[in-house]
């Protein structure tokens, strides 16, 4: 018996999404060799990280605007499509840039962008400094992704309405300037001495999360799919009141699995979180309940970028000992109840309504 198809792929969502991410690839490459065979590499590099992902912004986006009225065969369904083909670009663009910032070695179990570029300027014996090389070269990257997914949102509002496309490219145009200003909250966080209060730590990682993440995750994805069926502002609202909490849950999921996660199953190395100190609400709450020899141990290594993976398992512990990892899970359990209890009073259409339940699970319970 054939085993039934993930819920993103229902009525081939995943693979014409996949098909229209291939696409785009093949005009980025025709378009860059044709200027120099030189670039092709990059064309590699933006089709290696569309390669992977779960589409799940794109399956958000597509469900709601079914949910809101979209019509499956409908000539507006290919802009659905392509939105969710924008959203994936858009993302691709702020994981170059972030690798950068974050310095990873790894994105989904193979090196990173900057990481395949230094090498490169070293298999090759070019001039300066090949550290310098790769991170100007994914910077690049991230443009290039930045710019395809403006053109795969204009191309999908082509045809549809004109007070609907710029209800889309509104929420679209939020959601972008959201996000870059959560990456230099985040990084000015970083730079941060480790705080004396604990609650305020919590506070900033909070709001860290939903500008840099849950917004643009769950939330912006929810109200997209809707504002492109025409859905007016009472049902946007709904949209972000289920998308936000869902948003933070899964990112807060994200930072359980960067301090206990399996590297063989997210793909990124055990402890990358814990070298670069971020100011998570796990580690806000271990702050908060840890003895003063805990508290030490926490404030002595977290953020050394020499920690190696005894280190590294040995502040996962003590995280764990403190009760912070139990204390996240039941916020991620309340934050995700509250965004079901939402969908299940709204009264959205079927097949909509379950497959989007089903896609909130899957963010907030996920292993990678």
């Amino acid at each position: 018996m054939t085993a039934p198809a993930p819920v993103d792929d229902v009525d081939g969502v995943r693979p014409r999404v996949d098909a229209l991410l291939a696409e785009h690839v093949a005009r980025l490459r025709t378009e860059l060799v044709a200027l120099s065979p030189d670039t092709a590499p990059l064309a590699d590099a933006v089709e290696a990280m569309l390669g992977g992902g779960k589409r799940l912004r794109a399956a958000f986006a597509y469900w709601s605007w079914r949910a809101h009225g979209g019509e499956p065969g409908s000539s507006d369904e290919r802009a659905a499509l392509r939105l969710g083909a924008a959203l994936e670009l858009f993302q691709a663009a702020a994981l170059f840039h972030d690798d950068v910032m974050d310095d990873s070695d790894t994105r989904r179990g193979r090196p990173t962008a900057h990481r395949v570029f230094a090498d490169a300027h070293r298999g090759l014996a070019l001039r300066g400094d090949p550290r310098r090389f790769g991170d100007s070269a994914a910077i690049l990257l991230g443009d290039l992704a930045l710019v395809g997914s403006d053109d795969e949102l204009a191309a999908g509002l082509e045809p549809v309405r004109p007070a609907v496309g710029r209800r889309v490219r509104l929420v679209f145009d939020q959601m972008r300037s959201e996000v870059t200003a959560g990456q230099y909250l985040d990084l000015l966080a970083q730079s941060q001495p480790w705080p004396d209060d604990p609650e305020r730590m919590e506070s900033t990682a909070r709001l860290v999360i939903r500008a840099k993440s849950a917004r643009y995750s769950v939330e912006q994805p929810l109200a997209l799919g809707a504002a492109l069926a025409g859905a007016d502002e009472r049902a946007l609202g709904v949209c972000r009141a289920v998308g936000l909490p869902l948003g933070e849950a899964f990112q807060l999921r994200d930072d359980l699995l960067g301090v206990f996660g399996d590297p063989t199953v997210t793909g990124k190395p055990a402890g990358d979180d814990l070298r670069e100190g971020k100011r998570t609400v796990l580690v806000a709450r271990a702050l908060a309940a840890a003895d003063p020899a805990q508290s030490a141990l926490l404030v002595r290594w977290l953020g050394d970028p020499a920690l190696d993976a005894r280190g590294a398992a040995m502040l996962a512990e003590v995280i764990a000992a403190t009760g912070a990892r139990e204390q996240v899970v039941a916020l991620i359990r309340e934050l995700a109840d509250g965004a079901l209890a939402r969908i299940a009073a709204v009264g959205w259409s079927e097949p909509a309504r379950s497959h989007l339940v089903t896609l909130a699970r899957r963010a907030v319970d996920r292993t990678s």
